[in-house]
């Protein structure tokens, strides 16, 4: 076993100081044997609510204090997130993964892949739009803006990013007529479920790549089978497009939780199949610079 004598000087309040040696003895150590679960995710939250959110290393230590367990790493990142910044604020980047955020940030591709998906929508003239995987809403909140869009539903597993949309949409203060225009359901998204037939669209932004690749015909067939509606619109992270990011080592995958990156052919081949499977007629555009590679 080593030991380590540390010397740390600042001139600080004692509760402030003894927060964040609560917090950064385990960082350091990265050596802890209990459970790890919702309540070492609040906890951390409440010592660090008042300081982690600006740290420099605020990834690698929520990482490390609730031991890379990727959901609730990402949902302390959200929440962070939602505590130091308004949920309104235009300039919050990305959808569902904070650290894919981070990496997609400077060559802005969530901007670009929301507006791509929302002028496609625009010009299908699309009333009624499920968006499914919807995370914190922030494409349900770009489409609120635009008139032609009749009702949207956001659906998701996860009933934190639920609540963190209604905040971002703020449905509870939200005028009559635009609330009759906006949903949020709780479900999951490979099982069938009646509410999901009768939109003119469901859009699957940054999602299939989040499930095991033995769930994906599940949603498959709830998608293009149960639901069947005239358009799906599907994004996904293009593998060949990773060389763009410097800070992402050869062959590693944008964010822990993906389960698979697939190649411009791997989709396209995944998209020919979905298609004559289902009777869908299939058209693929590329979002960002990746022809410059």
């Amino acid at each position: 076993m080593h030991y380590t004598t540390l010397t740390l000087k600042t001139t600080a309040r004692l509760q402030d100081v003894l927060e964040r040696i609560f917090v950064l003895i385990p960082v350091l150590d990265n050596r802890k044997h209990y459970y790890i679960g919702q309540a070492e995710l609040e906890k951390l939250l409440r010592k660090g609510e008042r300081w982690l959110q600006a740290h420099p290393e605020k990834e690698l230590i929520t990482r490390r204090y609730l031991k890379n367990r990727s959901s609730l790493v990402h949902e302390a990142l959200v929440r962070l997130q939602d505590e130091a910044e308004p949920v309104a604020d235009e300039n919050v980047d990305a959808q569902q993964n904070f650290a894919e955020q981070a990496l997609e940030k400077p060559l802005k591709l969530n901007e670009m892949r929301l507006e791509t998906v929302m002028e496609t929508l625009l010009a299908r003239e699309a009333q009624r739009v499920l968006d499914l995987g919807c995370g914190e809403g922030r494409l349900l909140k770009r489409l609120l803006k635009q008139a032609p869009f009749k009702r949207m539903v956001g659906v998701d597993v996860s009933t934190t990013a639920l609540d963190i949309a209604a905040k971002r949409l703020k449905l509870a203060t939200m005028g009559e007529k635009q609330r009759e225009r906006i949903e949020l359901w709780q479900g999951a998204l490979t099982y069938r479920d009646q509410r999901f037939i009768g939109f003119d669209v469901i859009t699957l932004v940054e999602v299939i790549e989040h499930l095991d690749l033995d769930r994906l015909p599940a949603l498959e067939r709830v998608v293009f089978e149960f639901a069947g509606p005239p358009l799906v619109i599907v994004t996904t992270p293009n593998r060949e497009f990773n060389a763009r990011f410097e800070n992402l080592a050869a062959g590693k995958l944008r964010h822990d939780d993906h389960r698979f990156e697939w190649t411009r052919a791997e989709f396209r081949d995944w998209c020919e199949r979905v298609a004559k499977t289902y009777a869908y007629r299939i058209e693929l555009h590329p979002i960002g610079r990746w022809m410059r590679l």
